[in-house]
């Protein structure tokens, strides 16, 4: 089962992930974020601390297709938390490479389809915002969105948060209101 669960900031989006997760009982937490700052550092350690003690968090800021694919047979879940910076890295690890980020994103999606666990995935619905002023940033959300339609293109379920409320987009690899 795969979930892709999207959202606008402050949406709910990795509280409703966790709550899906805790479900099971063996979960893996794929966290892509670096410490990068005082502010990343204490968001991180606020994050963690919400997390059941008995979850394994692996950080995988680029390595993700990795990380799946040595966690998916010893686990029940794995929750990644968020493609959003995990796109951010890439584009920083490749420096912007067009061909490198799509083989990542290739590997990426060929090991959550390869996954012999459930895999939940938390991403920022990046096209309902305003255009971005600047170039690199009008790129970064068209990467982001493309990766985010390739997820849940190979999604058996795709929640949308608002507001804290999941609405249902996708379930049972089903278009919901089409």
């Amino acid at each position: 089962m795969v979930t892709l669960i999207l959202g606008g900031a402050r949406s709910g989006k990795s509280r409703f992930a966790q709550t899906l997760a805790a479900k099971d009982r063996r979960v893996a937490f794929l966290g892509t974020a670096r410490p990068s700052d005082a502010e990343m550092r204490r968001k991180i350690a606020l994050h963690r601390s919400e997390r059941p003690g008995s979850w394994k968090t692996i950080d995988a800021p680029v390595a993700l297709a990795k990380a799946i694919a040595s966690r998916s047979s010893e686990t029940d879940v794995i929750l990644i938390d968020c493609l959003t910076v995990y796109v951010d890295n890439v584009m920083g690890s490749t420096r912007g490479d067009s061909k490198r980020i799509e083989k990542d994103f290739d590997a990426l999606c060929n090991e959550i389809q390869r996954a012999k666990c459930s895999i939940i995935l938390v991403s920022n619905e990046v096209g309902c915002g305003i255009v971005p002023a600047f170039r690199s940033g009008r790129r970064y959300r068209d990467i982001l969105g493309r990766l985010n339609q390739r997820v849940a293109a190979i999604a058996d379920r795709v929640f949308v948060m608002v507001a804290g409320l999941p609405l249902t987009v996708k379930r049972g690899g089903r278009l919901l209101g089409v």
